[in-house]
């Protein structure tokens, strides 16, 4: 019989499915990390919330684990690459909460408008400052969201109701989609300039870190209001805090810090500010939806090896699995390829299936290839969640299988279309191995390396020797690099693969020398 641990509080009720399901089941919240080290290598199942941190300490004793599941979004606490090499699943439950932090949004929102925070202890104090806070309707003001995803559109929804202007600052969000939400499609400057009130729905990346700092402060209306229940990180808060004490920003709602348990901010005590503990999910309704789905979805995989959910391991039934695997790799480093170079809206996806890999079942392969294509902009993007999200982003997502028709006998090829162009990205198996081999309509044969440099430009003499040049200077070492072009003259590609991470300082050379058209470093 599978024995599983649940070492957070948690509902009641995730304790009572792994009864019912037939399963053993410990309740022991609060473990330190020293107990839990002790005992979990009793446990095939491990049931968590934010609390407990798996590292890679935990998971070299747990040698009988099988899965963990996060009953919430963040995985922040798990050691999720260190898990998938022990071939622990991870899981998390990503639709849980988003009503209940959408919710709690707009509570900040109306709190500070109204200066409720502040109002509360002042009449506690027994002053009755009535004329001391006056505050701002909502009415007819213009609400700006950064990510309009799941949470973004629930959050867009109640402030529609409360009949506030929505604008949405958000890559992946075709115009369709915004239309059905009844909000407008901006880019992140417009959206800065408009804004009365500004709220952030968006994980936390390299490219959304301190989105908002000192250079969008300067973009926004005088007075502009800000909330952010999303990720600590988002916010530059020490340029919030200048704007903040200036007056350029009226006052800001956080749920969340850069440093968590905040025990110290420098927001912190500014009369302008309400904080509250990163309590976007903590409602009693969103604590035991995650709580069931997490017991569910642990349940389902010790007892009959189903998958849902999963980060860091594809849905694919036991029969499917041999046969797939080795395109599962091709699969995610062609949505990845695809993602990191995509910057607008995406509105089509077509995946097609070329040769010997379409007679398997491809719908796992399509999964993946999402995946891979979202992961670069959406956080905790699974093969589960993907066709979901892009479902409601209005992506057009189809299949097409097709016999062998060119030089490959197998082949993966995904087109993307966005709100400026279609793009294309070929690869095929060559002795079992990932290759890419068409990069929009130029042939290049080219293996992924954990860090590559993809360079487009016009096809004249001499490039190839100032990018060795200018690449030399900065230190960095190439380790493959391939070629291709359309014709004599024309357009061209590189795609380098190089044995460190790219710099923006690098970059930013790369896309000055002569002939360069565009210039991206990517990571795998």
């Amino acid at each position: 019989m599978p024995k599983v641990l649940i070492s957070d509080k948690m509902s009641p009720l995730a304790e009572q499915i792994f009864k019912e399901r037939g399963l053993e089941v410990d309740y022991k919240p609060g473990m330190t990390p020293d107990e839990l080290k002790a005992c979990i290598g009793e446990y095939d199942g491990l049931a968590i919330r934010s609390a407990t941190k798996v590292t890679a300490e935990i998971l070299a004793a747990a040698n009988n684990l099988k899965v963990v599941g996060r009953a919430g979004i963040g995985v922040d606490n798990v050691d999720v690459p260190g898990a998938t090499g022990r071939g622990v699943v991870v899981m998390n439950t990503p639709f849980g909460n988003s009503i209940t932090t959408a919710e709690h949004a707009i509570s900040m929102m109306m709190a500070l408008a109204r200066q409720i925070p502040e109002a509360n202890a002042s009449t506690h104090a027994g002053k009755w400052e009535k004329s001391k806070f006056m505050g701002v309707e909502l009415m007819g003001k213009t609400l700006g969201v950064i990510g309009c995803g799941n949470i973004g559109a629930v959050t867009a929804d109640r402030a529609q109701g409360l009949k506030m202007r929505v604008v949405a600052f958000d890559p992946y969000l075709s115009q369709e989609r915004a239309k059905d939400l009844g909000v407008e499609k901006v880019e992140l400057d417009e959206l800065f300039a408009r804004a009365d009130f500004i709220t952030l729905h968006t994980p936390l990346t390299d490219t959304t870190r301190n989105i908002i700092g000192a250079s969008a402060f300067k973009k926004m209306k005088d007075g502009v209001r800000i909330i952010n229940c999303a990720r600590g990180g988002l916010v530059d808060e020490v340029a919030l805090k200048e704007a903040l004490e200036s007056g350029k920003v009226g006052g800001a709602a956080l749920d969340v810090f850069a440093q968590e348990p905040a025990k110290e901010n420098p927001l912190f005590g500014m009369a302008n500010v309400v904080a509250t503990p990163h309590l976007g999910a903590s409602t009693t309704e969103a604590q035991v939806n995650v709580a069931v789905q997490v017991a569910e979805q642990i349940s389902d995989y010790l007892l009959t090896g189903a998958v849902v959910n999963a980060l860091n391991m594809p849905s694919v039934s036991a029969e499917d699995a041999p046969k797939l695997r080795p395109y599962m790799k091709l699969a995610e480093e062609i949505g990845s390829f695809a993602g990191q170079i995509t910057q607008t809206g995406i509105k089509g996806v077509s995946i097609e299936f070329e040769g010997a890999v379409a007679e398997l079942n491809t719908k796992p392969l399509s999964a993946i290839v999402l995946k891979g294509l979202l992961s670069p902009m959406l956080e905790s993007v699974n093969m589960v969640s993907a066709p979901v999200i892009a479902k409601e982003r209005d992506i057009e997502v189809s299949e097409v299988k097709r016999d062998r028709e060119g030089e490959y006998t197998t082949m993966i090829r995904l087109v993307v279309t966005t709100e400026s162009q279609t793009r294309s990205v070929s690869g095929t198996l060559f002795a079992g191995k990932p290759r890419l081999v068409e990069i929009n309509g130029i042939a290049v044969e080219a293996e992924v390396g954990p860090h590559m440099l993809y360079i487009t430009n016009e096809d004249k003499p001499g490039f190839i020797g100032k990018l060795g040049t200018a690449l030399g200077f900065a230190g960095v070492n190439i380790a493959t690099f391939h070629l291709g072009r359309n014709n004599e003259g024309g357009e061209a590609l590189a795609l380098l693969q190089v044995d460190q991470k790219v710099s923006d300082e690098t970059l930013a050379e790369v896309r000055k020398l002569p002939h360069v058209v565009r210039a991206e470093a990517l990571d795998f």
